[in-house]
């Protein structure tokens, strides 16, 4: 049974060494051919199993054979697809050795037993691993991309820790009447290692090569996997990644664990011990740290220059606290952002804020001017004032359609500086982490300022990728971020990307659908667009204007929303 492609000569190597006459002809003989193909049919529909190996003997030479079906076939679909890709084989005896792949078996001969007796002779030399796309792609690419790379992801992982090599499984895509398949399988003659190395180069070659595409297929020596938009297998057929992917530790580890846990727990106690003491003696030193580059307020001076924090002198409301208007009493206008403490890390989020602000100083990034802690229940940062308050409001709330172009241009390229200044100029790289257009504050000449550092945090100069809480919003996270919590400068790239795609079109990054309730993205409206250029845009003053939204801009947001991370720019190469 052959389903799908017809990959008879996928893997015929253009090199294959010619061996002598005497032992092209044994291999060419019907004889020697007949012999083997029976043995290992035999040994398929005789022994009820999906694998088979066979060695036949021809005036002293040996042909060795190996044939394996996909685990979700019958005996008798297997022996189908062994008959149709033995077929293909007689075309492939002028060499000595050949393989023959369908969608659901694979058959391979060679003149050494090495291919199957060991478990680290799995590929050709001569031979690279190949990927078919399939020739449509995804109505909704963003959201399938997602589902089909975590569906893969766990395949990759889950496949080598099978018994048998093999795993299958589907997923569904929510808002959709649509089911992704996805199966891989090794060869049954390897091992464990080898099998997640050619799981790694599969899932990679899939996820970059291939994705928005509904269907593809990889193909190496060693393995193979597929994923589709439709079924090619039962729905009963599935395999449940729970049990395969937890448990798998020796004993070995299991038991070093347990010790290093006990030695563990004890170090962490006389840790305690100490830290609890030296908090004691240092508890006042503490409650008045001198933040260098910032004022203390008096916590009774901010409340009089914001009215008693009056809610008419509101400017905005973020998950830890308020943002006032307060008028100081040299005139000076503020920002007064009060934080409560009774909100989970406030405390820690505070101090963050302080230490980092305070000593930045960049034209594109909001200014800390001082700080405040009154007794337990107010932490209170003293920021730039902004009078033309927020991206937003002029992208879709009450002030907007009033940007030109050449503003919109200054914003970008203003944000960018800004982001390339935290990541790349300073003594340590600072990840903002939720970058968004409600966090992009505008001067009275409509200079952009990044605004919120509450969410930023350190990333060591020895590590490219740090692994931490998530902090973010919708619409504006990295995949990486909002799935595993991998956290780089390119989680901010991908945010600014999206802040981009909202100056240029005005449209929000997420919109909910009156008619249906569904979430409209507008990252997968504009990929839908590339092509046509169909993005609402900006009015243009004149040509150049238009010239260089399409030079600079468009672009840029395509550039840094790229699903995979390596292929997006950092903020300063933008």
């Amino acid at each position: 049974m052959s389903s799908g492609f017809d990959l008879s000569t996928l893997f015929e190597s253009k090199e294959k060494k010619k061996v002598s006459s005497v032992l092209t002809s044994k291999f060419s003989a019907p004889a020697i051919i007949f012999r083997w193909r029976m043995n290992s049919r035999n040994n398929l529909r005789g022994r009820r199993v999906l694998y088979a190996r066979s060695q036949a003997l021809g005036a002293g030479d040996s042909v060795f054979a190996a044939a394996q079906c996909r685990n979700y076939l019958t005996v008798d679909q297997c022996v189908a697809c062994f008959d149709a890709s033995v077929s293909k084989l007689v075309n492939c005896t002028s060499g000595n050795g050949a393989y023959v792949t369908f969608d659901n078996c694979f058959v391979r001969y060679e003149d050494f037993a090495d291919f199957y007796n060991d478990p680290y002779v799995t590929e050709d030399g001569n031979n690279t691993p190949r990927v078919l796309c399939g020739n449509q792609s995804a109505s909704r690419p963003t959201v399938f991309n997602q589902v089909v790379d975590e569906l893969l992801l766990d395949i990759k992982n889950a496949t080598p820790k099978a018994s048998n090599l093999y795993f299958a499984s589907t997923r569904k895509i929510t808002g959709e009447n649509v089911t992704v398949y996805a199966t891989a399988q090794c060869a049954e003659s390897i091992n464990q290692d080898v099998c997640q190395n050619c799981m790694n180069k599969a899932y990679d070659r899939l996820t970059i090569d291939c994705l928005p595409s509904t269907e593809a297929r990889f193909f190496d020596m060693g393995c193979f996997a597929r994923y589709s938009n439709t079924s090619f297998f039962n729905d009963n057929q599935t395999m449940d990644f729970t049990n395969v992917l937890k448990g798998h530790s020796s004993k070995a580890a299991i038991i070093a664990a347990a010790i290093a846990g006990v030695v563990l727990i004890i170090l962490v106690l006389v840790l305690w011990s100490l830290y609890r003491s030296w908090k004691k003696s240092k508890k006042t030193e503490q409650d008045t740290t001198n933040f260098e580059g910032a004022v203390h307020y008096n916590y009774k001076d901010l409340q009089r220059a914001t009215d008693n924090f009056s809610q008419e002198n509101i400017l905005g409301k973020g998950g830890f606290g308020e943002v006032f208007k307060g008028v100081l009493d040299d005139n000076n206008v503020v920002a007064v952002k009060k934080l409560h403490v009774q909100h989970g890390g406030v405390k820690g989020e505070f101090e963050n804020e302080v230490k980092l602000i305070s000593n930045i100083h960049h034209r594109n990034l909001l200014r800390l001017l001082g700080w405040s802690i009154e007794g337990s229940d107010y932490l209170i940062l003293v920021l730039e004032y902004m009078p033309n308050g927020s991206l937003d409001q002029f992208l879709w709330g009450s002030k907007r359609g009033t940007l030109n172009w050449n503003q919109r241009y200054e914003i970008i390229f203003g944000i960018a500086r800004g982001l390339a200044h935290l990541h790349e100029e300073l003594h340590i790289k600072i990840l903002h982490r939720d970058i968004k257009s409600s966090n992009i504050l505008l001067s009275d000449d409509f200079k952009p300022k990044i605004a919120d550092f509450g969410l930023a945090r350190f990333q060591p100069e020895d590590q490219s990728h740090v692994s931490t809480k998530f902090a973010g919003t919708l619409g504006y996270t990295a995949p990486e971020y909002a799935r595993n919590g991998v956290l780089s400068e390119k989680v901010d790239t991908y945010s600014f990307g999206i802040v981009i795609l909202e100056i240029v079109s005005g449209r929000r990054s997420t919109e909910v659908k009156s008619d249906s309730q569904s979430i409209d993205y507008l990252l997968e409206n504009e990929r839908k667009s590339l092509g046509t250029r169909q993005l609402t845009r900006p009015t243009f003053v004149n040509n150049r204007e238009r010239r260089i939204y399409i030079r600079s801009s468009r672009p840029k947001d395509m550039q840094a929303t790229q699903q995979t991370q390596s292929r997006r720019e950092t903020t300063k190469e933008m």
